[in-house]
């Protein structure tokens, strides 16, 4: 009895595995068959049409790879054929025959690849998606290779990329990126392989990539880079260095020993090869051609043990080449045409070498006239350099002088200010006083708001892009609600009702109606409410607008307030908790990236504006979802329209009676 009881638990254990392995099976199937289909069916997933084998063991191909551990897919490869790229005018539609149609969307299609949340390496080459890349692409959070090379992504790389901290390889060239490269990549600590070429990024080298201590390999070529490229020493691991054709005009920095492959050529680089390029042991491949590089050549560069190839061609390098000039036992190309350099060309260049080509044309050497200078053209180059870097000394020194007397000056009028200051500061506390006393008896002055004196200058230019707190009329928000019918009805938050309306021009909103009561005049609560659309943050739902209404019929002591927000789609946090719908609960990461955008909004409502907005009904249901599950704050700021105001006036609280917003810079 004993064995057979045991023969039939192996029996039904193994019948659950195998019946848990071939569902899995079917759904990633079903996925890939999904993904075939946002694909447009190209021809490397044909296979997948009537395949009903077991998945995991598809015959790979060099256009389709998926590759199983336990049964789950952890790999998937396609490779597709829309190689034919779009010229620079490229404007971010769909273009026949190069990619996807117009009906492709990105958004859907990722969602459906976030599905497959075991991938570990995934290659999605040449296919023809175009579009933005979405930020739902860190719910793969097991990725560790990622390639989207040849395609047509535009826009810039997502911020919650930063969250796929298992990835080793990022790989986007030949797409259309733009904006400036990331500065949070040192967020991806593990990262080995950072290749970005071929897209329109601007701006500087950001410095954050020197502290990813594990890269191995780093190409940003065919960019729009700018300014100064940094010292890149501290990158121990680094083999190999590709900046070709940006715009880089900073002198050369220091390189890390390791170095293999350095490619600087086509920028606008200056100044002189440092010597510590001669110490680069490792060094096979060095180009510093189409540069502005000048004064004299490290002899040391040429005798690199592991030299091969060395192009310094159409530079300003001047001097002459040392005739006991040691040139490593593999170097097989040397480049030095189209610079200044003048005398003999040493005999381990020599022409008569058949293991070396080595091109010297365009100079003024003694050597092979006719494609030479004379030499008095390098002479005179050579003294203007000469004269250039005198003028840049004494130009310093000015400089410095200069700073000198501007800090001195500086200095004075800030002592000055000082006891100006200190003299008026009683005149201006009698000022302030009056105010205060005026504002607890007729609110927050409208004067005082219009004359506020230190309103951040930045926080000023950091609000020019948000859109403008419109004033609604009643016929509008009728309109846009069919007169606020029950239909438009979502619920009643904390204060007031709200509606879905939508507007003229096709935007969807949210429509918040409550009555005030007529403690203060019209006037001054718009001021209040124009405020409170000053508030901007990403995680803030934002105030579009508002319709003040003071004719409502049978109550003369209420004033009709309607408030226009924008409409978030996906729900409150509540609803997404699995105790209250359990098909829609969030995974651990989204909740904790939910509950990280709304420290951030909390903490900007309480040092971002002077006085701190603390009061903000902080609930599970005042969180809304957007339709990329970001996390939006409601209900926020209230108080600086409600009752809650005159409460904390009649408490002579003045500091938090006060609305007058001083916005200040701020960094999250």
């Amino acid at each position: 009895m004993g064995w057979s009881s045991w023969l039939l638990f192996l029996y039904l254990s193994w019948s659950f595995f195998f019946s848990r392995t071939h569902e899995s099976q079917i759904y990633q199937l079903q996925l890939l068959l999904q993904l075939r289909k946002h694909l447009e069916y190209p021809s490397q997933l044909g296979i997948l049409e009537s395949y009903n084998g077991d998945l995991c063991n598809l015959s790979s191909s060099p256009n389709l790879g998926v590759v199983c551990l336990e049964d789950t897919v952890t790999e998937l490869k396609i490779m597709g054929d829309k190689l034919v790229k779009v010229s620079n005018d490229f404007n971010g539609f769909a273009i026949p025959n190069q990619t996807l149609s117009e009906s492709f969307s990105i958004d859907s299609f990722v969602t459906t690849l976030t599905r497959l949340t075991s991938l570990k390496v995934l290659r999605l080459v040449s296919l023809g998606i175009w579009g933005p890349l979405p930020d739902k692409i860190h719910r793969l959070y097991s990725l560790e290779v990622l390639d989207l090379s040849s395609n047509f992504l535009f826009g810039s790389i997502p911020p919650q990329l930063s969250r796929l901290v298992k990835l080793n390889s990022l790989t986007l060239d030949g797409n259309y990126f733009n904006g400036s490269v990331p500065e949070w990549l040192d967020s991806l600590s593990n990262l080995t392989i950072l290749s970005l070429k071929s897209n329109r990024f601007n701006g500087q080298f950001p410095s954050s990539i020197c502290r990813i201590i594990t890269l191995t390999d780093i190409a940003l070529s065919h960019n729009h880079l700018t300014g100064k490229l940094p010292d890149l020493s501290t990158l121990s691991s680094l083999h190999m260095l590709d900046l070709r054709e940006n715009k880089l005009d900073s002198d050369l920095p220091g390189m890390p020993k390791e170095l293999i492959t350095v490619l600087l050529s086509n920028n606008s680089f200056s100044g002189n090869i440092p010597g510590q390029y001669g110490q680069l042991n490792q060094l096979q491949h060095l180009d510093l051609s189409l540069n502005n590089l000048s004064g004299t050549l490290p002899s040391s560069i040429f005798s690199l043990p592991n030299i091969s190839y060395l192009n310094l061609a159409e530079n300003m390098l001047s001097g002459s080449l040392p005739n006991h000039l040691l040139c490593g036992s593999r170097l097989g190309f040397v480049d030095l045409s189209s610079n200044k350099l003048i005398g003999v060309l040493p005999s381990c260049l020599g022409t008569m070498l058949d293991k070396r080509v080595v091109k010297f044309g365009g100079n003024c050497l003694s050597v092979d006239t006719q494609n030479q200078h004379q030499e008095s053209y390098c002479n005179v180059a050579n003294e203007e350099g000469k004269q250039s870097r005198c003028r840049a000394v004494g130009i310093l020194v000015a400089a410095i002088a200069g700073a000198v007397l501007v800090i001195s000056l500086l200095a004075m009028v800030a002592v000055f200010l000082r006891r100006r200051y200190r003299s008026g500061r009683t005149f201006e506390q009698n000022i302030i006083s009056k105010v205060e006393q005026d504002n607890i008896l007729t609110g927050v002055s409208s004067e005082v708001l219009a004359n506020a004196r230190f309103i951040s200058e930045v926080a000023k230019l950091g609000t020019q892009g948000a859109p403008v707190c419109r004033v609604f009329t009643l016929e509008e928000l009728r309109e846009a609600t069919n007169n606020f019918d029950s239909s438009s009805f979502m619920g009643e938050g904390s204060i007031g009702k709200i509606y879905k309306g939508r507007l003229e021009n096709g935007t969807y909103v949210a429509i918040r109606s409550l009555s005030l009561l007529k403690k203060h005049s019209i006037q001054n609560l718009k001021v209040r409410l124009d405020m409170l659309s000053k508030l901007h943050h990403p995680h803030l739902v934002g105030l579009l607008g508002h319709c003040v209404d003071s004719g409502i019929q049978n109550d003369s002591s209420s004033t009709k307030v309607f408030l226009v927000h924008e409409y978030v789609p996906n729900g409150n946090y509540r609803t997404h908790l699995s105790e209250m719908c359990p098909e829609k609960a969030l995974e651990w990461p989204d909740r904790l990236a939910i509950l990280i955008g709304v420290a951030k909004a909390v903490h900007f409502l309480h040092t971002g504006v002077i006085p701190g907005a603390f009061n903000n009904r902080l609930k599970t249901d005042n969180i809304l979802l957007d339709e990329h599950r970001i996390a939006k704050l409601s209900e926020y700021g209230m108080s600086i329209i409600t009752d809650e105001t005159e409460k904390t006036e009649a408490k002579g609280d003045v500091l938090k009676s006060r609305y007058i917003f001083y916005f200040a810079e701020y960094f999250m």
